[in-house]
């Protein structure tokens, strides 16, 4: 017998009290840019118990102007942007591509916060890319190695074989390039954080830059 997914969806409860603790937000008190807001509520989330803290999602176009979305990995965020990384050739590195935007998502429901972000995506040098791959863990690099990301899969055999390799590689030769593996930044020029509140009167802090020089403004959005 399948699964009722409406009652399943009518059984759900958003901030479970047992688990989920909404913290008061000041947006008065915020900082002047996003990044030390961020940098903040990213420590919270690790002393709260988010499993995954450092996942996100990651919003892309295709060429036809159609949306794309996935759970990526936060590599890094500093001055230059949000740091992520994939194959140039997978599905999102041929979007970005073509179209160097994107937006990305955090969430961490331990309490009831978002952060969004979006603007435009550069390439670190590929050193860079090589560096922090290799900083990573032997899985990680077994990983990239493995390649093809986004290509036809014949079977899941195939995948084991080519994985097997690629393990076998990265446990010999720590310092193995891969070639394609691409270090991507995005540099908001809009970042959102969102506090939700018990009575529903949720906070809604924008920042949006104001020009070449880094300037931001900030201003408050309905829940």
């Amino acid at each position: 017998m399948e699964p009722d997914l409406d009652a399943l969806l009518r059984s759900l409860r958003v901030w479970d009290p047992a688990v989920t603790d909404l913290p008061p937000f000041d947006p008065d008190t915020a900082p002047a840019e996003p990044l030390p807001l961020f940098t903040r509520w990213f420590a919270e989330a690790v002393a709260a118990g988010e499993p995954e803290p450092h996942t996100m999602s990651l919003a892309t176009t295709d060429p036809a102007g159609d949306p794309d979305v996935r759970i990526v990995m936060l590599h890094g965020a500093d001055t230059d942007g949000w740091s992520f990384a994939t194959h140039s050739g997978s599905r999102k590195g041929t979007q970005l591509a073509a179209r160097p935007y994107a937006a990305l998502a955090f969430y961490w429901p331990r309490l009831g916060r978002q952060v969004r972000v979006r603007g435009p995506v550069t390439t670190a040098p590929p050193a860079e890319a090589q560096a922090d791959l290799h900083a990573r863990s032997p899985g990680a690099l077994a990983a990239a190695l493995t390649g093809r990301q986004s290509e036809p899969l014949p079977s899941l055999t195939a995948l084991a074989d080519a994985s097997a390799t690629a393990w076998a590689q990265a446990r010999r030769a720590p310092d193995t390039p891969a070639p394609t593996w691409t270090l991507y930044r995005l540099l908001p020029h809009e970042a959102e954080f969102f506090q939700g509140h018990p009575r529903r009167r949720h906070v809604r802090l924008v920042y949006r830059r104001t020009g070449e020089d880094g300037g931001w403004e900030r201003g408050l959005l309905w829940p």
